[in-house]
């Protein structure tokens, strides 16, 4: 059975620091890089001047080389712009 509508729930930061101690430093950044980076492409919308299209693109160039790192460690972890985690 799944569940198409799932909802977030927050995690304490006590809980997020016990994962986060199990996980490899540069896994880690790469998270953050991901989550930073999808943000940053987010916030651009059409149309682009010419500035803002390299911004957006040097962002989604970030995301895709910190997606790399985590979809090697778990698959689960890459991060898509435009999709709440």
């Amino acid at each position: 059975m799944t569940a198409p509508n799932l909802v977030p729930v927050p995690i304490p930061d006590g809980v997020a620091a016990l994962i986060g101690s199990c996980m490899p430093l540069g896994v880690l950044q790469a998270e953050i890089d991901a989550e930073c980076a999808a943000r940053e492409a987010m916030r651009f919308r059409a149309p682009f001047c010419p500035e803002d299209r390299a911004d957006r693109e040097h962002a989604l160039a970030v995301l895709a080389r910190a997606n790399k790192i985590l979809a090697a460690y778990n698959p689960g972890l890459v991060v898509r712009p435009g999709l709440a985690r």
